[in-house]
């Protein structure tokens, strides 16, 4: 199993001249590997859906089941509940029969998901601070209650984790971008 946690990030969401990042990382075994980056003239969700596309870009193998961790609803809400299923037989339209938001990057997600023989989302609660075990086990009993094939807490609280560090690598993205 391979487990995807991504982010992104907007500052200055509803300006032009803002400035977007995205952070992935990937485990598998004991391996870990680190994406991020960086754009303007972006959005929050445009960059939560690179961080998932970069992530998916960067697995060769496919083989493996993918895990995929995100605090993005837009993302973890579109697979789980099927929305991309609608939009496909609408001719990429959205419930509304308007034009669906960022298709050129939910088109590259799709076919490459589709290249493995599973791929799970699970929303993870963002912003958590990872020593404060009490919110996180609230948090993770909403999430027993949302999924109906629960992960463990040791694996809802690593993904808290690893929820801090890719929000921390679409900052990072963002810095760079600034020139800070």
């Amino acid at each position: 199993m391979i487990n995807l946690y991504c982010d992104g990030a907007c500052s200055g969401n509803q300006y032009d001249d803002n400035i977007g990042g995205w952070g992935t990382i990937l485990t598998f075994k004991d391996n870990e590997k680190e994406l991020y980056g960086s754009a303007i003239n972006t959005t929050n969700n445009r960059m939560e859906l690179t961080a998932l596309l970069e992530g998916l870009k960067a697995i060769k193998n496919h083989k493996h089941a993918i895990a995929v961790f995100s605090d993005s609803a837009y993302i973890v809400n579109c697979f789980r509940q099927k929305w991309y299923v609608g939009w496909l037989k609408r001719g990429w339209q959205n419930s509304k029969k308007q034009p669906v938001e960022n298709r050129d990057l939910w088109e590259q997600v799709l076919t490459l998901v589709e290249k493995h023989p599973s791929v799970d989302f699970y929303k993870v609660k963002g912003h958590l601070k990872s020593d404060d075990l009490a919110t996180i086990k609230k948090w993770y009993n909403k999430f027993l209650k949302d999924y109906d094939s629960p992960l463990s807490f040791e694996v809802y609280q690593r993904a808290v984790a690893y929820n801090i560090k890719v929000d921390a690598l679409a900052n990072k993205g963002m810095d760079e971008l600034r020139g800070a």
